[in-house]
């Protein structure tokens, strides 16, 4: 019922009224266009704007939802070429506000909207520069009254990423104008509130979810860059948060140079923010090896990461994966084991299964996951049940690492406790794996499962024993076997692309609790 009614009041002409707050007539500041080349996908194929229709642009109605927001936010202005006419640039401009210039639910939506403000700024060489005093009138003006409407709902909005992107507009309409200082101060506020409800006291995202710290690192800075190009002071704590953002960054990234497949996270290849990065003078550096409850032992070949971490609040459990304790394992930059991704749309069946125990590197009891998720009201995924590790043994020598863990996840249900043991040996590369059933009462004939997932390129042969199986790369091959169960093959999915899924292999080991014998030890060397 109330959202029928915030519906009704958003039409409105007292909502229009509200936001209609223009006091600002000139455009102080103009962004350069190449600081958005961190968040946005600028396509290697331009296009002329000249060859856009204009009458029929706005009004196509075979456009889906995803269409609509790519074609209102503006980000495809950044992929126009250079012979695009600035005056059909702001043709568009004016046609798109004499259709929107009051509240509309698909192009006046939150995220939409601050794209375009983002957008229509930072392009100000062909949205605003050789234009008459009439289109930079309506141009200030509609300019404004968006930013008054973020203003005015930013505190419905519940994902933190769209909050942020709207925050960002804010406060660059705020250095724009001369006489919106006022959107400054309070979205700086929002800034505020926005990185403590969402990040932890180390500056690493509450969701344990690796890409949002990325996400924020690169807002951060562009907010931070806007500040400075203004020649605006700027407070402490974006300078501060961005210490901390960039910790995490090179600890996930800079130091590994793949993508962790953990917690919502997918390939996302930051080659081109280092060189960003590089550009503005910007140097991140973390040596340790345990960050976030995430473990990264490392040499110059072979690098084992691993989650350690509870699960987060079920607030910021949206993209959570109950892959706890599970690993991956790279050697020569290649991922030798890996976890199988995260698939990202949420009304699917594919986003449950990326969710799931059984595509990570993990033992799993019972076909049951070591979280339990529910549907929330708005229909995305959150923790039901969650989980807590004990037992933390880290041992980071030269020529010997461990890593030892237990967690709860099952303790609930079936009063067991599962308890993995990893050793590395540098010099043999020899990776060896306990696993352990615990609990005072061990309930028999309990399934369970232990799959290893591996890249979706690699190759796999099994000896005819069933206790030993070959991993094969281009110039590369690995031996696994297991000391006390047989082995297989199976088939399964890969996500590691966003949305996107293919076919994989994964080793895969299966057996019945007893009360006499409830471990696994396995073992993976170069050949």
């Amino acid at each position: 019922m109330l959202d029928i009614f915030r519906k009704i009041y958003l039409n409105s002409f007292l909502y229009n009224k509200k936001i209609f707050k223009i006091s600002s007539k000139n455009l102080k500041y103009k962004p350069s266009a190449h600081l958005l080349s961190s968040i946005v996908n600028i396509q290697t194929k331009k296009f002329n704007i000249n060859e856009f229709s204009l009458e029929t642009v706005w009004i196509d109605k075979k456009l889906n939802e995803k269409q609509i927001n790519k074609l209102n936010n503006f980000f495809w202005l950044f992929s126009l070429d250079l012979k695009s006419s600035n005056i059909n640039v702001q043709k568009i401009i004016k046609n798109w506000t004499e259709i929107n210039y009051k509240y509309n639910s698909k192009t006046w939506n939150f995220k939409t909207t601050s794209k375009r403000i983002i957008s229509w700024l930072s392009n100000s060489r062909l949205s605003y520069d050789d234009s008459n005093e009439q289109y930079k009138i309506d141009f200030n003006y509609i300019i404004q009254k968006q930013a008054f409407h973020l203003l005015n709902q930013i505190n419905t909005i519940k994902d933190d990423h769209d909050k942020l992107i709207g925050i960002s507009a804010i406060i660059l309409v705020g250095l724009a104008y001369n006489d919106e200082k006022n959107l400054i101060i309070k979205g700086l506020d929002h800034l505020k509130k926005n990185i403590k409800s969402s990040l932890d006291a180390f500056g690493f995202p509450k969701s344990r979810n690796i890409n949002s710290a990325i996400f924020f690192l690169k807002h951060l800075i562009l907010i931070r860059e806007w500040f400075k190009e203004s020649q605006t002071e700027m407070p402490d704590f974006i300078d501060e948060n961005i210490f901390y953002l960039g910790q995490s960054y090179a600890f996930f990234w800079k130091n590994l140079n793949f993508d962790p497949l953990f917690n919502g996270n997918n390939i996302s290849n930051n080659h081109e923010f280092d060189l960003y990065l590089k550009r503005l003078g910007y140097s991140f550096k973390n040596e340790n090896y345990e960050f976030s409850n995430y473990v990264s032992l490392r040499n110059k070949k072979v690098n084992l990461i691993m989650d350690i971490g509870p699960s987060p609040n079920k607030k910021f459990s949206n993209k959570y994966q109950a892959g706890a304790l599970s690993f991956e394992f790279v050697s020569n930059g290649k991922k030798i084991l890996t976890n199988s991704g995260y698939f990202n749309k949420n009304i699917n069946k594919l986003n449950d299964l990326s969710k799931s125990s059984a595509v990570h590197n993990v033992l799993v009891i019972d076909d049951n996951s070591s979280c339990k998720f529910k549907k929330s009201s708005n229909l995305e995924s959150e923790i039901k049940d969650g989980l807590k590790i004990t037992n933390k043994k880290i041992i980071n020598e030269k020529n010997y690492w461990k890593i030892n863990a237990t967690h709860d996840g099952y303790l609930k249900k079936y009063k067991l406790f599962y308890e993995r043991q990893i050793e590395f040996y540098p010099e043999s590369n020899k990776l060896i794996g306990n696993e352990k059933l615990v609990g005072k009462k061990m309930l028999p004939n309990l399934k369970f499962d232990l799959r290893f997932h591996l890249d979706p390129s690699s190759k796999t042969m099994k000896t005819q024993d069933n206790k030993s199986i070959f991993i094969e790369f281009k110039d590369e091959g690995w031996k696994f076997t297991c000391e006390n169960y047989e082995i297989d093959i199976d088939n399964g999915f890969y996500f590691g692309k966003r949305n996107t899924y293919t076919e994989n292999q994964n080793i895969f080991i299966s057996g019945i609790t007893n009360t006499q014998n409830n471990y696994i030890k396995w073992e993976l060397i170069k050949i």
